[in-house]
């Protein structure tokens, strides 16, 4: 993909719109709201070269669930960027798909094991599992989707 950017106003942006650090390691933890010092501005988190990059979102509160890793290079004057989107950890993305299946069959085994829950019972953590069920599908894909729009917007990329 192309960019309309030059190469040094890409060095640039990609500077000033980005937090060093190692984007696989980027924990969430509920005392990572307690930072006060932690610079919000800039929407990416990652590490880059002269050549190459790894960014993700800058977020203490959301959980990352991609990476985009790429190259940059300059070919007759043009500023050409390879970048590939993939998942921060494939643990994560396992825990996220199958994990709501699991809680469904968990739940409703323990129920039909019992021999009096009400039909409340039954529907509400049925529809609650439902519910995870959907968001996890829903969830990721618009990260993934917002990430990408985010990227190509800050560095004028041009798909082609």
């Amino acid at each position: 993909m192309r960019s309309k950017l030059s190469l040094i106003e890409f060095r640039n942006q990609i500077k000033e719109n980005t937090v060093i650090g190692n984007p696989k390691l980027k924990l969430i933890s509920p005392f990572s709201l307690f930072r006060i010092f932690r610079d919000f501005s800039k929407p990416f988190y990652g590490n880059f070269d002269d050549s190459t990059f790894r960014l993700t979102t800058n977020s203490t509160v959301s959980p990352s669930f991609f990476i985009i890793k790429g190259n940059y290079k300059t070919v007759n004057r043009t500023l050409h960027i390879n970048y590939n989107i993939e998942p921060t950890h494939k643990f994560q993305t396992i825990w996220l798909k199958y994990y709501p299946l699991v809680a469904f069959i968990l739940f409703n085994s323990v129920f039909i094991s019992q021999e009096e829950v009400p039909l409340q019972v039954y529907v509400i953590f049925n529809l609650f599992v439902v519910l995870s069920i959907l968001l996890t599908r829903w969830i990721p894909k618009r990260k993934r989707r917002n990430l990408e729009k985010k990227f190509t917007e800050i560095f004028e990329i041009i798909v082609q």
